[in-house]
């Protein structure tokens, strides 16, 4: 029996050695999926709305956004002639309606009467470009706020009025962070930041920033609560990094599921995405 025994245990070891490389192999493979905990502590950024299925910066894309369960929309501001806010992304109206000319030098009425939705699709046709305040009223309860100041430098006293159209809604307040406002122009986000101290805010950077320092961040986090890059500079380093320096990171613009699954695998805090889909929502996150 013993003799029996000696043998089953020989046997059993080994079949486990046989067994360890692919089972190691296994494991491996394993460990570069995206766990479903590991996405749900990820925020979820509608870029311009749903804008993968929907015209960006439309109502259209952001009623979507909202459907698909982002925690935010991210939203771009600008101002007219007439010095109203408008949500629309280029610096001109050319690339996503059906008019030609810089957002500055058109008045509101001007903009009002563009199609901003046929470029996208047809069943998009006559979309409006919205207003501010239109997306203020209609969202605000629903779901997170990411307010882009888009190109600020072309619009002196553009930190004002947004800060004038937040506190008429009493949303200069904290809550739950549910309104944030980030930029390129960081100047601009220093002068947000005094008139709106109570909100969180951060600032935008580009590939340009792929060396930041860790001095540059300390400085960041003097006014922004959010150091948000291109999502081509995100390594690890910089995000424990950014972390150090006492911020969140939210990288852009996500498109693809390989682009959202390697920053879940950086551990960034927040993804922006065209596809709301491609970052799991987690309904209690920011509540």
């Amino acid at each position: 029996m013993k003799r029996i025994m000696t043998i089953l245990v020989g046997l059993c070891i080994a079949m486990t050695a046989f067994a360890g490389p692919a089972l190691a192999a296994e494991q491996s493979e394993l460990g570069s999926v995206i766990s479903k905990q590991e996405q749900q502590e990820v925020v979820n950024v509608a870029h311009r709305g749903a804008s993968g299925h929907a015209p960006e910066n439309t109502m259209s894309a952001f009623h979507k956004g909202v459907e698909m369960k982002a925690d935010y929309i991210e939203i771009d501001v600008q101002m007219t002639k007439d010095g109203e806010l408008v949500v629309i992304h280029d610096t001109t109206v050319d690339r996503t309606t059906n008019g030609t000319g810089d957002v500055g030098d058109l008045t509101f009425e001007e903009i009002r009467e563009l199609d901003a939705g046929s470029w996208f699709g047809e069943g998009y046709a006559g979309e409006k470009v919205p207003t501010f305040e239109e997306i203020l009223d209609t969202f605000r309860g629903k779901v997170g706020i990411l307010i882009e100041l888009k190109a600020p430098e072309l619009y002196p006293g553009i930190e004002e009025k947004v800060a004038d159209a937040l506190t008429e809604r009493n949303m200069e307040r904290p809550n739950n962070d549910k309104i944030i406002i980030q930029s390129f122009n960081h100047e601009s986000m220093k002068i947000s930041k005094e008139l709106l101290p109570s909100i969180p805010h951060g600032v935008l950077a580009g590939m340009s920033w792929a060396d930041v320092t860790e001095e540059q961040l300390a400085e960041f986090a003097t006014y922004a609560d959010y150091f948000n890059p291109n999502m081509n500079i995100v390594t690890h380093e910089l995000v424990s990094n950014v972390h150090e320096a006492g911020m969140k990171i939210f990288a852009y613009t996500s498109r693809t599921q390989e682009q959202a699954d390697r920053l879940f695998q950086l551990n960034v805090d927040g993804i922006v995405s065209d596809f709301p889909e491609h970052v799991y929502y987690h309904p209690v996150k920011n509540k």
